[in-house]
């Protein structure tokens, strides 16, 4: 883009020559109604709360006089239930669908149902992998980012060398599908040529599942030096696992957890570091989003700016690890230690 000094743009309107006008960040007009829902991949677990808690206090904010709903199904039935929720919303007549897939493209059908009824569908934590049904993608951070902060927080917990496996959430995640594959895409660096993946598995989501995984790790890999787990549930129970067992000096334990639920493993040198982002703000920033297109303040088209309340200014972009989809990037995440985990706790 051409900068123009003060003193040359004053020239050329001097001289009538037109000059593009500055698209200006959409702030929000509040108090307009909207009615919408907020569904996490499933209830009970501690950062979709967290989200909720976000959207909750834009939903106060913004002084909307239509309902802000909280709705999830259990971990067992989350694929079905994820597209039960959306299918009773459309016929609800609610405006906007704040959704954390974890049913991969299968959920596809009922958001393009949800969106031809008139509803803006915003995923966020996890978009649609297709982008079918889904006007835009709040992400956490950017995904390819974390595939490498794992490969460093595994490099640096191993020495540059060893064995590690994954255990992930569900084979339907998209976005723990999309880091693990940044992760291996990472590894393929000379920096990490002496890092050898050994396995992936999935816990469900569940503590106890990931819990019994964890274990059947060890056992199917005896060398095995680290497991990375890309979820808060796993984490937390591939720690417990391992302490548990008192096999914290034999292998160790990384991935995205919650400084509150991790601070004792990572003290104890169960989990010497691991990272994660602020659900808070995520639920925050996706309200303001859905507010804005269910309002029909904002159209969701690239290249839009708006200011999303205390935390400032966000702009629509093309998404680039799924083609024809698109995304507002949130960031930053944070990697704990012993130095600032239990800081982050309170």
């Amino acid at each position: 883009m051409k900068r123009f000094s003060m003193a040359a743009l004053a020239a050329l309107l001097a001289v009538g020559v037109a000059v593009p006008a500055m698209a200006q960040a959409i702030n929000a007009e509040k108090g307009k109604k909207a009615d919408l829902v907020l569904l996490p991949k499933f209830l009970g677990i501690l950062v979709f709360d967290q989200a909720n808690e976000g959207a909750q206090e834009a939903h106060k904010e913004l002084q909307n006089p239509g309902e802000l709903l909280f709705l999830g199904p259990t971990p067992e039935n989350s694929v079905a239930g994820q597209i039960e929720i959306i299918t009773t919303a459309t016929t609800q007549g609610k405006n906007g669908i704040m959704l954390s897939n974890n049913a991969g493209d299968q959920i596809a059908p009922a958001a393009e149902g949800a969106q031809k009824a008139g509803a803006k569908v915003v995923t966020w934590d996890s978009p649609i992998p297709s982008g079918k049904g889904e006007d835009v993608f709040v992400a956490q951070v950017d995904f390819g980012s974390i595939g490498t902060v794992m490969a460093d927080m595994a490099h640096s917990i191993l020495g540059g060398k060893g064995e590690m496996a994954v255990l992930s959430a569900s084979p339907d995640a998209a976005n723990q599908n999309s880091w693990i594959a940044a992760m291996v895409e990472a590894l393929k660096g000379d920096k990490y040529k002496d890092i050898k993946l050994v396995d992936t598995v999935y816990g469900d989501d569940q503590s106890e599942v990931s819990y019994n995984r964890a274990l059947a790790l060890v056992d199917k890999y005896p060398n095995l030096g680290l497991i990375m787990s890309p979820t808060t549930v796993g984490i937390q129970a591939t720690a417990k696992a391992m302490q548990d067992e008192g096999l914290c000096d034999k292998v160790k334990v990384s991935g995205l957890g919650l400084p509150s639920e991790m601070v004792s493993y990572t003290k104890n040198g169960c989990a010497p570091e691991f990272a994660l982002w602020d659900f808070r703000d995520l639920g925050y920033l996706t309200y303001y989003t859905t507010y804005l297109m269910a309002t029909g303040q904002m159209k969701g088209e690239i290249g839009e700016a708006f200011v999303a309340g205390r935390m400032g200014e966000y702009k629509i972009e093309a998404d680039p690890g799924r083609a024809n989809a698109k995304r507002i990037l949130m960031g930053p995440f944070t990697i704990y230690n012993k130095d600032n985990v239990e800081a982050a706790a309170k």
